[in-house]
């Protein structure tokens, strides 16, 4: 019997889910709310694989699974001129920081330009 999946932390939930190319294909790809959160924080946060599997709550490898997921699915497509739909997945909340330390653009807990900005 296959372990129960945890539920998977995300800081914030995008206001754009949808996103279409200039000549779009009928074909569609889904990017799921933790995948998105994969992306967001080790390729636009730049944080290190281990410091963002921590704020998610999974492990290094599950990240770096759903990661290498996320990644060929945005590049397929871009590649192929189809459809970027985000939703759905295993996912909860995060009810408190994401651990950025005020780094992240889009961290729905101050972090980002209005923190900045605060701080000078």
């Amino acid at each position: 019997m296959p372990r129960k999946l945890k539920c998977r932390r995300v800081c914030t939930i995008p206001q754009n889910r949808v996103f279409l190319p200039q000549q779009p294909s009928a074909e569609t790809v889904l990017i799921t709310m933790e995948e998105l959160e994969t992306v967001r924080l080790c390729d636009l946060e730049r944080l290190e694989q281990d410091d963002a599997a921590t704020s998610m709550n999974i492990s290094r490898a599950t990240f770096q699974r759903v990661l290498y997921g996320a990644r060929e699915k945005i590049a397929d497509a871009l590649c192929s001129g189809k459809t970027i739909r985000i939703g759905g997945g295993n996912y909860e909340l995060a009810q408190r920081p994401c651990g950025c330390r005020g780094r992240c653009r889009n961290c729905r807990f101050g972090g980002g330009k209005e923190a900045e900005k605060s701080n000078e």
